[in-house]
């Protein structure tokens, strides 16, 4: 009987992952590496099935699944350790889950479309904070403006704390190539080429450009669309400071030996598995998702806010929310799929209510 595998259970957003799925009444496979961090979540949980499986044993990854199942993976930095549950999915015939916001690995799980449509399976990255609420917002936007060309969608966050992962997996994207839609064309561009204002809440933020999921699935979803940037709200020097590090970072990416010997620093000085946000943390935190659409002569068509609390808590409930929904024959089609076409946009709007980002 089919089921849902969530690996990289025992980490911090894992463990809100299983927490959410046991929420909703699911009855998920705990996996990871460590058995005995595995029992005493599970425990925890008040007792939950668990299967031992480490990324740098693939064999062990694959042997979680068979068709039809459900792999929500949170075993990041992606870049790094991403590989290995994605070709376990699509070898398997399992539907596939994650929480990456790690710009190059979504554009890897893009390019297997073909290979899953083939496997009849739906692949699902960026499935959290990342970057949900803007692929919504921006096809609520599109929905009052049909004729869109252009979207801009922004992220905002206000109090927030990040977790080693988070940390870990943005440490890892220094020194790797952005992209961004141009022409209809998803095509390279240096993070923080661009910074721009958006109204959040009635008080102007600044953004900075980022490569999200946006650029890959609102095209697909949304012919018509041409071009999308994605923005991480930040305070106007550090969103300079981005930019600039941007540059500086292309520059040493040229070169391949300083690159090695500067990605092997940082893996050492940020460690992935150290915790995140307590609970009373993720309680005061709020964030916005904020999406604008324009006619081919720049002019503002429509523009849609969503609103909701903490994104780890939102990452944990969306996934939880997605991998039920597609456990159940809900998923719209197979191939690499974005939010919107994978369930809809108005199932999707639902969704995301639930889980704790609405209008």
């Amino acid at each position: 009987m089919p089921k849902i595998v969530l690996f990289g259970a025992t980490g911090y957003t894992g463990r809100l992952t299983a927490e959410a799925l046991i929420a909703r009444g699911a009855a998920p496979v705990l996996a990871a590496r460590n058995a005995t961090a595995l029992e005493k979540l599970a425990a925890d949980l008040g007792g939950a099935q668990t299967a031992v499986a480490d990324v740098t044993d693939p064999s062990s990854v694959q042997a979680l699944l068979g068709r039809g199942d459900v792999l929500v993976t949170t075993v990041g930095p992606f870049l790094r350790y991403g590989e290995p549950a994605l070709a376990a999915a699509v070898a398997a015939g399992a539907h596939y889950f994650d929480s990456t916001g790690e710009g190059p690995f979504i554009r890897a799980v893009f390019d297997r479309d073909d290979e899953a449509r083939k496997a009849g399976v739906g692949l699902l990255t960026a499935f959290g904070f990342d970057y949900v609420p803007g692929n919504l917002a921006a096809g609520l936007a599109i929905r009052e403006a049909t004729d869109a060309v252009r979207a801009d969608i922004g992220y905002f966050i206000a109090g927030p704390g990040t977790s080693g992962g988070t940390r870990a997996s943005m440490a890892g994207m220094l020194f790797e190539r952005g992209f961004a839609l141009r022409g209809g064309r998803v095509v390279s561009e240096r993070t923080g080429a661009r910074i721009r204002a958006f109204d959040v809440a009635g008080r102007p933020r600044t953004g900075v450009s980022i490569p999200g999921s946006e650029h890959l699935a609102l095209s697909r979803a949304y012919p018509r669309l041409c071009e999308a940037d994605v923005f991480l709200g930040l305070p106007p020097l550090a969103a300079r400071g981005l930019q600039a590090g941007s540059l500086l970072a292309g520059a040493v990416a040229r070169l391949e030996p300083v690159k090695q010997l500067a990605e092997g620093a940082l893996e050492r000085i940020v460690k992935g598995s150290t915790g995140g946000p307590g609970p009373e943390a993720r309680a005061r935190t709020r964030s916005w998702a904020v999406a604008e659409t324009f006619d081919d002569t720049g002019r503002v068509l429509a523009s849609v806010t969503l609103a909701g609390g903490d994104p780890y808590d939102f990452t944990s409930a969306i996934l939880a929310w997605g991998a039920q929904t597609a456990l159940d024959g809900g998923l719209l089609g197979t191939g690499a799929l974005g939010p919107v076409d994978a369930f809809g946009l108005d199932a999707l709007t639902t969704g995301a209510a639930d889980a704790g980002f609405s209008r």
